[in-house]
This record gives structure tokens, C-alpha cells and sequence, in this order.
């Protein structure tokens, strides 16, 4: 189910770092720290792959017990995933410290989510890595290269690791395996679930005379 979402996510992904590398319109290739605010990217992915995960495998007989449960489960992970955000990217705490605490109240907000809908869940979770892992490739050489590109920018006011291998820890790795690959799980499960939930309303259309 995840192979072509995966592979249109790949092609994204290189685009992306072409765009960057050459220069191209920062409105598409954004080459600031996070990549916000450039359209071309993946992030938006989650938006549509997350209704579509959920349609397919509600057609397949592998819905949620109770698609009200479902949601109310999706919605509490993502509370406790923006708490989480906030503690490790918006305090005033030494970053390692911050973010460590963050990325570990992250993963609770994801197995909360995944508890309303496993099959939806473990869905986005094989997509969520399958996207990122190529990201976090990426970023390695990028920050072993010093590319200047989005993927090697570091944030406004870093005062985490700058040894190579720390600094991708905590600026590669532990971002992308974890808070890119929670927020795919949320929002996919939180809005899959809501055009599950608005699909399974619909009245039968009447049989053919």
C-alpha cells in the first residue's frame, strides 16, 4: 500500500535538494532551516495519503473499532504532540536536554494515536520512515558537505553539538525518525479518520433497476 506513496515522496524529496542546490525559486526550494514556507515538499504529503491509507483500508475490513474512538485518540495525540513540540523546540532549556525530553513525549503522543486505529497506524508509521530515512540520508552528507541547503541549515541561535555525528543526531536523525514521523502519524490519523468517519455516512447509492 505504501510503495507508490513512497516512491512519489522519494521523487519529491530529490527535487527538492536539485532545487536547492541549484538555486531555484526559495517560493518552491526554500533553503532555511526546517524548510517552512517553501510549496514544494513533503510534509504536505500526510494531508492526502493519511485519507487515502484510511479509505483503503476501510474498504478492506480493517477499520477501527469505533471511528469516534478513533478520533477522539488521534486528537489527544496530537495535544500532547504539540506539548511536546513546544517543550523541545520553544524552551529556553540546553538543546540536548530539551529535546531529548520532547522526542521521548512525542513517541507517547504517536502509540496514542496509534491506538484508535492500529491498522491505520501501523500504516503510517511504515510511510513516516519510508519518507524520512532518505531525508535523514540526506542531511548527513549535507552537513558533512556544509551544502547550504535547508536540509544542512541550522536553527536561529543553535547552541546544541557541532561535531558532525552529534549535531546529526539531534538535528537529522532524531527529528526526522521521530518528530516528522509522529506528526505523519497524527495528522494522517486524524484526518483519515474524520473522511472514514464521513465516507461510512453516506447513504448506500440505489441499486441499478
Amino acid at each position: 500500500m505504501i510503495l507508490v506513496p513512497a516512491i512519489i515522496t522519494l521523487g519529491i524529496t530529490i527535487l527538492r535538494l536539485v532545487g536547492e542546490l541549484q538555486g531555484w525559486t526559495p517560493i518552491l526550494f526554500g533553503r532555511a532551516a526546517g524548510g517552512g514556507g517553501a510549496i514544494l515538499g513533503i510534509s504536505w504529503l500526510p494531508l492526502i495519503l493519511g485519507p487515502y491509507f484510511a479509505l483503503k483500508l476501510a474498504g478492506s475490513e480493517r477499520g477501527p473499532a469505533g471511528l469516534g474512538r478513533a478520533i477522539g485518540m488521534a486528537v489527544a495525540g496530537l495535544v500532547v504532540f504539540f506539548m511536546a513540540s513546544y517543550l523541545a523546540f520553544g524552551t529556553t532549556l540546553a538543546i540536548p536536554v530539551r529535546m531529548t525530553a520532547g522526542f521521548a513525549i512525542m513517541i507517547l503522543a504517536g502509540a496514542i494515536s496509534v491506538v484508535g486505529w492500529p491498522a491505520l497506524g501501523r500504516t503510517l508509521i511504515a510511510y513516516g520512515y519510508a519518507a524520512r530515512i532518505p531525508v535523514a540520508v540526506i542531511m548527513y552528507f549535507a552537513f558533512r558537505g556544509n551544502w547550504g541547503t535547508h536540509y544542512d541549515a541550522l536553527p536561529p541561535e543553535y547552541t546544541g553539538p557541532t561535531d558532525l555525528v552529534t549535531k546529526f543526531i539531534f538535528l537529522g536523525v532524531l527529528p526526522q525518525f521521530i518528530f516528522w514521523v509522529v506528526y505523519t502519524i497524527i495528522i494522517g490519523a486524524l484526518l483519515g479518520t474524520i473522511f472514514a468517519a464521513v465516507a461510512h455516512r453516506r447513504p448506500p447509492a440505489a441499486p441499478a433497476a
